[in-house]
């Protein structure tokens, strides 16, 4: 076949670049779909198109929000659908799918004559888009070494700021074009990142996991020799991770590991309490949904708006602030680690409850003054523009990559992509709620909105101080044990560790072996902890950090 004779002949670590460069732009499409909606909807020829207002005033903010939330419905099935696919009919083929919707979903947005089309438009680039991110990630991470994983996982999200970033600065572009350019080209803009993957993707190898699981073993090991630095099959290396993909496959068939067992409460998973694990990946998605990111990154325009400033100053900003989030992403590969995820988050909940906080007080006192003493209404938006820029560097840095490396790294192994498909759809029904709401929030409450999203990310600090244990620097052997206690709280969970810990002779991989011991013989249809392959020794300690 052509597409594996020309991957054959890139360099490996050539090969990886190119795949984790498919992936971001892939994910481009992600994120530009979050920041050109909210400036679109806005312009005259949408609201005619849609009928949610006249000129350049929306007066139907519902159907606003509801034309926004209808492509995070598409993303919630989507999620479940295209992990499904994935698994069924190779990732490769998954992503092709995904893309194909995506790509429908843009044309039929860029060429709709109603909201109804509209909105079955925002549906289907939904479903692509749950598509693509049910799939690349857990690509990436099966085509990575583990010491690569926690770069590639910061590329994605640079990639998906990037996006957030060019709608922007498209929109500010466009402003003096005409009406039905003004947003009918943003929205058709959006199918080229597309298009790039489509056409990469017959070129680039498929997962060595789904391969070995398809009993196409010899591909799996040609494609491992490649991306491991060119060797041979039979280097030790080769011959140590094959038979670990064919130990996580096997342990994968255990009835406690299936996907609707996990939904219903983590069925026949006792004390490894897997169905926790899935409302805790979902609940952080909602927790960074409901800090107010949409409303600074999406809606920012409006934002501007109502801190006073003109059509051009709020267009111009909204690029500038977005832009920042770039940096600001990347800055999060320096603390990420050396902090650890909920120390993060802490920081970023405070900071960001203070920054809104102040945004709302000094839009207010803007407004109040505005007639009164114009210059003084004009600094204060300008103060409060300023904590806008703040808020958005704190999240960037400590908040949007932890939210999402959390949900991967309290997963065993053979289940990871499975138990990650509920962070997505907490990313979907999160982001759905938010979008629907946040233009009604604006118009109705005005600078109260920031008001009412500072005091949620102060009421979220207890939650994830007391409900969400450390990850950061564990292997993924003592992430099994951190669960292992019935009731939710980090303190009681890190007893039960300790206990554990202490009866294993200090040794983590025989406690997370007595562990798994425990609940194979009572439910495991294997019948023995010979059968889970030492599950617990042959995991590398660097792989926690696997997205």
């Amino acid at each position: 076949m052509a597409s594996p004779a020309i991957w054959q002949r890139v360099p490996g670590k050539a090969l990886l670049f190119l795949i984790n460069f498919v992936s971001a732009v892939a994910l481009i499409f992600e994120g530009y779909n979050q920041g050109v909606y909210g400036t679109v909807s806005s312009t005259p020829g949408f609201i005619s198109m849609a009928k949610i207002g006249h000129g350049d005033v929306v007066t139907d903010s519902t159907k606003q929000g509801g034309l926004a939330a209808a492509y995070y419905f598409g993303g919630m099935w989507g999620c479940f659908i295209g992990g499904w696919f994935g698994d069924k009919f190779g990732r490769k083929k998954g992503i092709h799918l995904g893309t194909w919707f995506g790509i429908l979903g843009a044309a039929l947005q860029s060429g709709s004559q109603n909201s109804s089309m509209f909105i079955c438009a925002r549906v289907i680039a939904g479903i692509g888009v749950g598509y693509i991110n049910a799939i690349i990630l857990p690509w990436v991470s099966e085509l990575s070494q583990s010491h690569d994983r926690g770069s590639s996982f910061s590329l994605v999200f640079i990639a998906n700021f990037l996006g957030i970033t060019i709608a922007s600065w498209i929109n500010f572009g466009v402003r003096n074009s005409g009406q039905d350019f003004r947003w009918r080209f943003p929205l058709g803009w959006m199918v080229i990142p597309l298009l790039i993957v489509d056409v990469a993707i017959p070129f680039l190898p498929e997962s060595p996991r789904w391969l070995i699981a398809n009993g196409k073993r010899e591909e799996a090991i040609d494609i491992l020799c490649k991306l491991r630095g060119d060797l041979t099959p039979s280097d030790p290396k080769i011959t140590a991770e094959a038979q670990e993909l064919e130990a996580i496959i096997e342990v994968n068939h255990h009835k406690r590991n299936n996907l609707l067992n996990i939904f219903l409460a983590g069925r026949y998973s006792g004390r490894l309490h897997l169905g926790r694990r899935a409302v805790m990946g979902f609940a952080l998605q909602w927790i960074q949904q409901w800090t107010g990111i949409l409303a600074i990154v999406s809606w920012s325009g409006t934002l501007f708006d109502l801190a006073g400033f003109d059509s051009y100053k709020s267009l111009w900003l909204a690029g500038l602030v977005n832009t920042l989030g770039v940096p600001g992403t990347a800055a999060a590969s320096f603390v990420i680690d050396r902090i650890g995820r909920v120390r993060s988050l802490l920081i970023s909940l405070v900071i960001q409850g203070i920054a809104l906080f102040a945004v709302a007080a000094l839009i207010k006192s803007s407004e109040d003054r505005v007639n009164s003493d114009p210059d003084l209404s004009g600094r204060l938006g300008t103060a409060a523009a300023s904590f806008v820029f703040i808020y958005l560097w704190f999240f960037c840095m400590f908040n949007i990559v932890p939210s999402w490396i959390y949900g991967t790294e309290i997963w065993p192994q053979e289940i990871r992509a499975k138990g990650y498909s509920f962070t997505i759809f907490g990313w979907a029904t999160g982001c759905g709620m938010t979008q629907f709401l946040i233009p009604i929030l604006l118009d109705k409450l005005g600078w109260a909105t920031f008001l009412l999203f500072g005091a949620l990310n102060i009421v979220a600090f207890p939650v994830v101080w007391l409900t969400y244990p450390e990850v950061a620097g564990r292997s993924l052997e003592d992430v099994s044990l951190l669960f292992t206690s019935d009731s939710v709280l980090v303190s009681k969970n890190m007893k039960e560790y300790e206990r554990r810990i202490s009866e294993a002779g200090g040794n983590v991989a025989v406690a997370v072996r007595r562990l798994f011991d425990e609940e194979d013989s009572s439910s495991s249809p294997l019948g023995s902890a010979e059968k889970r392959g030492g599950e617990a020794g042959f995991v590398e300690e660097d792989e926690i950090h696997v997205p």
